[in-house]
């Protein structure tokens, strides 16, 4: 996952917490709707100017939207397993988080025996 898909994975991540949709987000920060789902499918590389806006809209530090991106380094795709991992749980609901890392859990405790 490449860091457009996974900044466009967290803005509709808080946008669904504040229970938005691309129309009404795209209001707030008068950006068209295509273009916001566009940005959370991956599809489109945001501008800086565009994630500000978003942000401003969501009410989001702009810091709390790359935070963690990156720390996994460059390397190689088995490498960045952790990140990808965190991504996909940051993207889910709390509830579902906590489902997955229960699952997580048994397949490890599974694993070690």
């Amino acid at each position: 996952m490449d860091m457009t898909e996974e900044i466009g994975l967290r803005i509709r991540k808080y946008r669904k917490e504040q229970k938005l949709t691309q129309e009404e987000l795209s209001q707030k920060c008068g950006l068209h709707s295509t273009y916001i789902g566009q940005i959370e499918r991956g599809e489109k590389n945001p501008s800086i100017e565009s994630i500000f806006k978003i942000c401003k809209a969501l009410r989001l530090n702009i810091t709390t939207l790359f935070e963690k991106i990156g720390d996994f380094g460059d390397s190689g795709e088995e490498e960045r397993i952790p990140a990808q991992i965190y991504n996909l749980a940051e993207a889910l609901p709390k509830k579902q988080q906590v489902q997955m890392l229960k699952i997580m859990q048994e397949v490890i405790n599974i694993t070690k025996n």
